[in-house]
């Protein structure tokens, strides 16, 4: 790709990109230019109709409006880049249209689901800190890699704060609640001790059996496991409990701004997801509150 380098530069240090998004905006105008190379132009060549013609396709190969979306926004920025740096005088991707999206309402778990959840850990060791876990993941709206991720620093349990620094974003403060800092002062005095046991304490927050820092892939499966033994559901992720607590704010009244903030979301896009929510609660509050209703 031409001025690769260059252009995640630009991303980061001029638009505030994250590196995982500059990377997707960088692979993205790779997959654009490959696709106007296969039509025997190169990407400076490029017109207004080269590019709706590779954003149909991609409709046509069945890619979701998100996506086609997103693939938009990264020509897009890419050709302003360009501009900007006088390497082109006009950016062609500049009045063409991304596809509307249509933002449907994320899987979620009700109250009652989740309380049953949190409530199934039993009390041996690893009852303790799978309940631990759970409470965590619930009360602060964690991905599973922001989780497995933690330092015992970035707990407070004094004030009852974590510091996540996962993913590539910038570290974010996020309150946890009663009932997670219980959970984690259980896990803390009677379990991590003990399976530190003889090893090396190198300060992961969450260990797994043999001592060593619990992994993303370690904690779908507690997470899995749990869904089934509650009957809840047999495939349930650490993103439905991440989505159970956005969806939970929502419906309590938390605005998109203060969630985006709290999930730690780059962009307001991904937190719309939940905007389906947002309109339903405004709407029964509507039809509970006003006299005409």
């Amino acid at each position: 790709m031409t001025n690769e380098i260059e252009f995640k530069k630009y991303l980061i240090d001029e638009q505030g990109t994250s590196d995982a998004t500059a990377n997707a905006y960088v692979a993205d105008v790779k997959e654009y230019e490959t696709y106007i190379q296969k039509h025997g132009k190169g990407i400076f060549d490029s017109r207004q109709e080269d590019i709706k013609a590779f954003l149909n396709d991609l409709k046509r190969e069945g890619k979701r409006g998100s996506t086609v979306n997103r693939k938009m926004v990264s020509v897009r920025k890419y050709f302003e880049f360009l501009r900007i740096k006088g390497r082109i005088t006009k950016n062609p991707a500049f009045n063409v249209k991304v596809p509307k999206v249509e933002y449907k309402v994320p899987e979620y778990l009700s109250i009652e689901q989740i309380v049953h959840l949190l409530d199934e850990p039993d009390e041996s060791d690893l009852g303790k800190r799978d309940k631990a876990m759970l409470e965590l993941l619930y009360a602060c709206g964690l991905k599973a890699s922001e989780l497995a991720a933690l330092n015992i620093q970035d707990l407070d349990l004094r004030i009852g704060f974590v510091s996540c620094h996962g993913d590539n974003t910038k570290a974010r403060i996020i309150p946890m609640g009663q009932h997670a800092r219980k959970a984690m002062l259980v896990y803390m005095k009677d379990v991590r001790g003990k399976l530190v046991g003889a090893k090396e304490d190198l300060g992961a927050l969450f260990l797994n059996y043999a001592g060593e820092r619990i992994t993303r892939q370690g904690i779908w499966k507690i997470v899995k496991y749990y869904g089934q033994k509650t009957g809840i559901s047999d495939d349930l992720s650490p993103q439905i409990i991440r989505n159970s607590f956005a969806a939970h704010m929502i419906k309590n009244g938390a605005d998109l701004k203060s969630l985006q903030e709290l999930l730690g979301n780059e962009d307001i896009t991904t937190t719309k997801l939940f905007i389906a929510l947002s309109k339903a609660r405004i709407m029964d509050v509507y039809d509970k509150t006003h006299p005409r209703a």
